[in-house]
């Protein structure tokens, strides 16, 4: 036997088999393995191998021989033979032997998923052997971990042949010929029967008890075969073939399209991730988009390369025009589409396609997906999500060139909650904001740029639903509640007028907090709390000032650095620091150093491949990697001379060493400037071990601050972006609350200040313990600042302090959040759960 490891082919969504919607994959009959509903349009090798032959209809598949007698099919899509090719590139040719990671085959997935059954792609072990794990019901990217297999070390041979040698005549009947689905259930019918089977045609056999070989015969419909049989059950097996080989006695291909699946029950709910904290209840507003009719050859009075310049002109100045009155994210979006729209290596990718004579349309489409087929095939999550733009600025220009208004805005029904397979910036900004309620993406992620856009307006907004959104009708009742990370479809009218309650009580109680937030922030026992905001633009630092937050406790500096060719100089980043701190006026900025790596690569940043980049060269360690980058942001906050304003807080340290090593540059660089006093430096806690080390770290940095999405992250050992994970990654979990109490403690001890920043800061639920643990510095985005500042008025420390004993005693963050249920302080302050 050989043990063989598989990586995953593409990036998506592992599932089982018994979960493809196709029962000859779902049944086991095509063989054993694993299926993946995919996001990038590049199929690769899995493992080492070499190409075998398929039928020339067989484009949509790819078969390797990864050991003697063992071969692996990969078949993109379901169904998908009926598309004879056409969205298919093959890169290899048969008889090549290839490598795990090289690219095998190139699809077009948007015409994929709309002219195909379903995209799920099974991987299937067409061998005598097994499969002892796989990776399932979870994201992968190119080149994860998938499945391992135990395969025999030569081909299995058929019941040895004994008794009479049959020979009968058949007719293909199937309209696609013999592909995929009829040959796995030929196949499998034929296990049974102890007989020798094999089928001649055009000169060449395969047996059949492989569907790879079977495929490989290229049969086409009506084409006569011969089958030869021997062996105690040679006629009764010939008999079962004349009847599986009868015109429409073999299982039908599936007939739902994914754009349109089953139906969903009334009360159904899907679980997703949430990208948006927030409740909203609103009609569903389905935008599914269409793939363009694009005549692939121009026209002899076609000037292709001119229609082509021209549309992008007209994109250009639109983008341009949109940036000149943006703010924020939105800015940072645009101002990256523009970088992309001009991007050269696009340029050349459609101008080699319009000397060869095709149309503008053709070109610029081709151009575009070829470009997100590299990016979709990578592994970090952020480079994968820039392919979206790339997606969204050929729709831009592919409307233009179709005659279209740049600009034209989308119309929607009051309160809209919008679903999409995808939605992209420029989708998003012709929406009617004032309509829309909500977002639900079947794909997605948190850190996608309408992801990030909806966060900065404060909508709703799930991602990662998965296929199940799509079949949603428009108009269907819906509630949407990021808080359980949960999708409610066409809820019980009881249910929706409790929300819809609910949320008017909310804003009546808004009104009030943001009236109030300029007030001071004190508990019922009269301690001071601060309530600090978190911002990425100049327009949030304003906001921040105008809801009450009484500083910046989380600045994060990426935003310099993300989508640019060339590191920012010393001279930019200082202009933008002191325009953050100007808007803040006297108030205290804390600003983070580049976070680079992990889910956040920037292009110009060289960082070597890692199979785990969570747990790589991120934060603290890129910047000590790459001494000129962090020397020019250092420098830059120096020359600020602003020391009582400025915090400067370093990501991702692990250990007093690495702060050391900080703390030197600092002295070094604040020497070569002449400057006396330095502003104050602080350490992230997102690890375990900088928690546990704390009080250490406190003897070189002079503030602490908690990440709480990140040290949940790591103490739970669960991804965050993980749509299945998702609703147990609790930063109440009692190890995570352990280990901020210990931090909170050495704070105290210290005499420094320890703040909290991440998700848990800004949960109402969360506010009472995490002021019993001794925190007395909160961070949260903007929207939050008002209503936290409200319920820390409520509550009086003596009773938090006691109910933080209590949650520290539980075992489970669910145990947590029932103590909170059931919680009554015993003061009069009462706890609101709000949201």
């Amino acid at each position: 036997m050989i043990r063989l490891q598989i990586k995953a082919p593409l990036a998506g969504w592992a599932m089982a088999l018994s979960d493809v919607p196709d029962p000859v994959f779902a049944d086991g009959m095509a063989g054993d393995g694993v299926a993946i509903d995919p996001t990038s349009e590049l199929l690769c090798a899995p493992c080492a191998g070499e190409v075998l032959p398929l039928s020339a209809a067989a484009q949509h598949a790819i078969s390797l021989r990864i050991a003697p007698g063992a071969d692996l099919l990969m078949h993109v899509g379901i169904d998908t033979v009926a598309l004879n090719g056409q969205g298919f590139e093959c890169l290899v040719q048969v008889g090549q032997r290839v490598e795990v990671g090289q690219a095998l085959l190139r699809f077009d997935l948007q015409a994929l998923v709309e002219r195909a059954p379903s995209a799920v792609t099974p991987i299937i072990l067409a061998a005598a052997g097994k499969v002892v794990s796989r990776q399932i019901k979870r994201a992968v990217a190119v080149g994860d971990e998938l499945m391992e297999l135990l395969v025999e070390s030569s081909a299995t041979t058929q019941d040895q042949a004994c008794g009479p040698r049959l020979t009968r005549q058949f007719n293909v009947p199937f309209e696609h010929g013999l592909h995929a689905r009829p040959a796995a259930q030929i196949v499998a019918a034929m296990r049974g029967f102890h007989a020798q089977l094999s089928l001649r045609a055009h000169g060449r056999t395969a047996a059949l008890n492989s569907t790879v070989a079977l495929m490989a015969l290229g049969l086409r419909c009506g084409e006569t075969v011969e089958v030869d049989a021997s062996g105690e059950q040679a006629s009764a097996a010939l008999d079962a073939l004349a009847g599986l080989l009868a015109p429409a006695t073999l299982l039908a291909p599936p007939s739902a399209r994914p754009g349109k699946p089953a139906t969903l029950p009334s009360n159904a709910s899907i679980s997703a991730v949430t990208a948006v904290h927030g409740k909203a209840l609103g009609v569903a507003m389905p935008l599914l988009a269409e793939e363009q009719d694009i005549v692939e050859q121009a026209s002899a009075e076609e000037d292709s390369a001119t229609l082509l310049q021209s549309a992008k002109r007209s994109v250009l100045d639109h983008l341009q025009h949109m940036l000149a009155g943006a703010h924020g994210e939105q800015a940072d979006i645009l101002a990256a589409h523009l970088e992309l729209l001009q991007d050269p290596q696009l340029q050349d990718e459609a101008e080699r396609r319009i000397t060869e004579g095709k149309s503008a349309a053709f070109a610029w489409r081709a151009a575009t997906r070829a470009v997100c087929a590299e990016l979709n095939a990578l592994a970090d999550p952020h480079l994968r999500a820039r392919a979206a733009d790339l997606r969204d600025l050929e729709r831009q220009v592919l409307r233009v060139l179709a005659g279209e208004a740049v600009d034209a805005k989308r119309e929607l029904p009051a309160q809209s909650i919008v679903i999409a397979d995808e939605l992209l910036p420029s989708e998003f900004m012709r929406l009617e904001l004032s309509q829309l309620a909500g977002i639900v993406m079947a794909r997605g992620g948190s850190t996608s740029h309408v992801a990030i856009m909806a966060a900065s307006r404060g909508i709703p907004t799930l991602v990662a639903a998965g296929r199940a959104v799509l079949a949603i009708e428009t108009g269907t009742p819906l509630i949407l509640d990021g808080d359980t990370c949960t999708l409610h479809i066409d809820p019980p009218s009881a249910k929706r007028d409790a929300v819809s309650r609910s949320l008017k009580q909310q804003a009546e109680r808004e009104r009030a907090e943001l009236a109030a937030a300029r007030a001071p922030c004190l508990s019922l026992d009269g301690v001071a709390i601060r309530v600090l905001a978190n911002i990425s633009s100049l327009e949030e630092a304003e906001r921040a000032a105008a809801r009450g937050a009484e500083g910046c406790g989380l600045l994060r500096s990426e935003f310099l650095y993300l989508d640019r060719r060339q590191a920012p100089d010393e001279s930019t980043q200082k202009r933008e620091y002191l325009a953050f701190a100007k808007a803040l006026g006297e108030l205290p900025l804390t600003i983070r150093t580049l976070d680079a790596g992990g889910d956040k690569p920037i292009a110009y940043l060289p960082l070597p491949a890692e199979d785990n980049p969570a747990l790589g060269l991120r934060g603290v360690r890129t910047g000590l990697r790459h001494p000129d980058i962090l020397n020019t942001q250092l420098r830059a906050l120096l020359e600020l001379k602003r020391a009582e304003q400025i915090r400067i807080l370093i990501p991702m340290v692990n250990d007093p060493d690495e702060l050391s090593q900080i703390r030197d540059r600092l002295d070094a660089l604040a020497g070569e400037i002449g400057l006396e006093q330095q502003p104050a430096l602080g350490v992230m806690i997102e690890t375990p071990a900088s928690a546990l080390l704390a009080a250490e770290l406190l003897r070189e940095a002079d503030f602490l601050s908690i990440g709480s999405n990140d040290l949940s992250q790591y103490v739970l050992a669960m991804d965050r972006g993980h749509a299945e994970l998702a609703a147990r990654l609790d930063g109440l979990h009692p190890a995570v609350l352990r280990l901020m109490a210990e931090v909170a403690r050495a704070g105290a001890e210290a005499g420094k200040k320890v703040s909290l920043c991440g998700g848990l800061a800004a949960d109402p639920q969360a506010l009472p313990i995490l002021l019993g643990l001794g925190l007395r510095e909160l961070s949260v985005v903007v929207s939050a600042v008002p209503r936290l500042k409200a319920q820390v008025r409520r509550l009086a420390l003596a009773d938090c302090e006691a109910l933080a004993r209590q949650a520290l005693a539980k075992s489970s963050a669910h145990q947590v959040r029932e103590l909170l249920r059931h919680w009554q302080p015993s003061t009069l302050a009462t706890l609101e759960n709000v949201g």
